[in-house]
Formats: structure tokens, C-alpha cells, sequence
């Protein structure tokens, strides 16, 4: 399908703008917080490796801040979980259920095509029926939860995730500060089987919404030199989000149109590609963030920051780091 090209230019630069240094912060637990919070998705089978998880947070970050945990789940979380992990901070923690809308596949959805895709499919969780769900709830549904009503910013954990240096600044009032939107930590390449249509879609998407389409934007990071998506994308395991931005008019119409597509269920869209797709067209590199001095590991991918300025401060070890030497992180670099 054609495409505007003054839309969808490769080869856009944003403008430069210098950036507040997070590395001068005396943290403390008197420090005022922002309205943000700590967000998991999580199951009762998850408690072990959720307990070790903010263990590390807390003792990393958390212990001087007090920031709130919210954890949802499909299922009701049992009285095992809810003390297990309450057990583990100081912090309020909330649980709630995603349910309704938000979860299960959409009526339209044509059911044999789905089934089809699920059984020939040869990636990864492609024949899991709920991880498809899961998807689409962090795709559209779950920043939106009454439990983060009143918050500004989310912070994802997931169970089972290291954190292996101390943070000892706020990287929530660092993104306030400095006017960012989207925080990351790795960028991989997604298997190209489960996203065979997503830039198509955008591509559309783009076409009949031009003007909620910025001309500043990061479409060099998601497209090659021949205008393909090249499977760049946030790894949202670990993200930093200002929710203002998934809650805004311009991603709602995004997520209902790649809803309406079914590429969830036809292929296995998910978060990471989507929440990618939506920065790369609707802010520019001064609104997004690599958090590079964050140690952290998600299996099986990790992330040691190498500078100076960071190394005492962490555990890993930098010479066995992939994370930040991945060809999508050093394209970042360059842009």
C-alpha cells in the first residue's frame, strides 16, 4: 500500500534539547513522591519470584522513597500473595482484578482465523491462548485500572526481573524534569512471525489521522532504509510511562484501531511492538528515555551499565552486559 511519505519520512531528526542529570539527587524518605506507582501483572503462582523481585526493588530504590505497589491479575490473588507480598515493603499495596472489556478476546474477532493462527503457529506463546489476552490488556486496557486513578506515572515490574544497581535518584521526577514521557531499559528485535502486519496497520492508521501525526517523531527507529519495520522495539517489561500519554486521545484512537484489526489474535501483537509503534509516531527523542545506568535483567536478556560514574554502584558485570550492545540500542544512539 502507498504512503505519504512528508508522513511517514525516514529520516526525520527531532530537535536537541540538554537534559537535566539525574546523578546530583540526595534521595531520602522525607523526599516529596510523585503520584506514581509501581505496576505489576501478576498470578498467584508468581509469588516466589515476585518476593525476590521487590526485594531488590526496595532495597535498591524503594526503601527511601515509599512508592505504592498495585498488582492486577485476571483471577483473584489469594491471602498467600496479598501478605507475601505486603510482607516485602513498607509501601501501600493495592490488588486489583482486570476483567470485562479488558480481558478475553473482542466479539468481532473472527474466531476461526484466531484458532487457525494459534495451532500453526511456530513462535513463542503462540499457542497460548491468555497471553494473547494479556497483551491486549497492557496494550489498551490496564493504564486506565480506577486503581491508577490519581497517578501520573507507572513504573512495570515483573516477577522474576533483577534490578542490580542502586538507583539513588527519582526517575520519576527525573522524566517530570525533564518533559520525558517513555522510559526504557532494552530494545530487542521481536520475532518478525508476530508482527507480520503491525506497520501496515500503522501505516493505515497514519493515512486517515494525519493531523494527530506530529512532523518531529521517531519513525527512524522502527523503520529500516526500505520503509520496513525493522523490529526495534521497547522491551515493556520495564517501562516508565507518564500515563497521561496511553490515556490521550491520539493513543486510545491507535489502540482501537489496531484493536478493530485483530492482529492480536491474527498474529501476536503485542505491548512491546505497540507501545514502540505509538512513541515512534507520536512524540520525538526529547520525550523519550534510555535509562542506561538502571542495572537489569529479565531472561533472558540484561542490561550492566559501563560507565564510570555507575560501576560502584552495581553488582553485575559490565563485560557480560547484551542489553545495552544490541543493534537496537546502538541505532538508538545514532539517532
Amino acid at each position: 500500500m502507498a504512503y505519504d511519505d512528508s508522513i511517514l519520512k525516514f529520516g526525520i531528526k527531532p530537535y536537541k534539547k540538554s537534559i537535566i542529570s539525574p546523578y546530583t539527587e540526595h534521595s531520602g524518605k522525607n523526599t516529596r513522591r510523585e503520584k506514581a506507582a509501581f505496576l505489576a501483572f501478576a498470578r498467584n503462582s508468581d509469588l516466589y519470584r515476585m518476593r525476590k523481585t521487590i526485594r531488590q526493588i526496595e532495597d535498591r530504590f524503594n526503601k527511601n522513597y515509599n512508592y505504592p505497589y498495585v498488582f492486577l491479575s485476571n483471577s483473584p490473588f489469594s491471602y498467600e500473595f496479598i501478605k507475601g507480598i505486603q510482607a516485602m515493603t513498607e509501601s501501600e499495596v493495592q490488588f486489583g482484578l482486570v476483567e470485562g472489556e479488558a480481558w478475553g478476546r473482542p466479539s468481532w474477532i473472527d474466531k476461526e482465523k484466531a484458532e487457525t493462527e494459534k495451532r500453526e503457529s511456530k513462535y513463542m506463546n503462540g499457542k497460548i491462548e491468555e497471553y494473547r489476552w494479556q497483551c491486549r490488556a497492557h496494550s489498551g486496557h490496564i493504564f486506565n485500572h480506577p486503581l491508577l486513578d490519581g497517578k501520573e506515572y507507572y513504573w512495570r515490574i515483573e516477577s522474576g526481573s533483577k534490578y542490580s544497581c542502586d538507583i539513588d535518584y527519582d526517575p520519576f521526577k527525573f522524566m517530570k524534569a525533564n518533559g520525558i514521557v517513555y522510559g526504557f531499559n532494552m530494545a530487542p528485535i521481536e520475532d518478525l512471525r508476530t508482527v507480520r502486519t503491525l506497520l501496515n496497520s500503522t501505516k493505515d492508521f497514519i493515512l486517515n489521522n494525519k493531523d494527530m501525526i506530529p512532523k518531529s517523531n521517531l519513525l527512524d527507529f522502527v523503520l529500516d532504509e526500505q520503509g520496513l519495520y525493522n523490529g526495534c522495539h521497547f522491551w515493556s517489561n520495564f517501562e516508565i510511562v507518564k500515563l497521561e500519554f496511553f490515556r490521550s486521545p491520539e493513543y486510545t484512537a491507535y489502540f482501537k484501531h489496531l484493536d478493530l484489526a485483530g492482529g492480536m489474535f491474527y498474529e501476536r501483537w503485542c505491548d512491546g511492538p505497540i507501545h514502540t509503534m505509538a512513541t515512534s509516531i507520536f512524540l520525538n527523542k526529547t520525550q523519550v528515555h534510555y535509562f542506561e545506568d538502571i542495572g537489569y535483567y529479565f531472561p533472558a536478556l540484561g542490561n550492566c551499565p559501563s560507565r564510570p560514574d555507575t560501576k560502584t554502584k552495581c553488582i553485575c558485570d559490565p563485560k557480560k552486559s547484551f542489553g545495552n550492545r544490541h543493534k537496537c540500542i546502538l541505532h538508538w544512539k545514532t539517532l
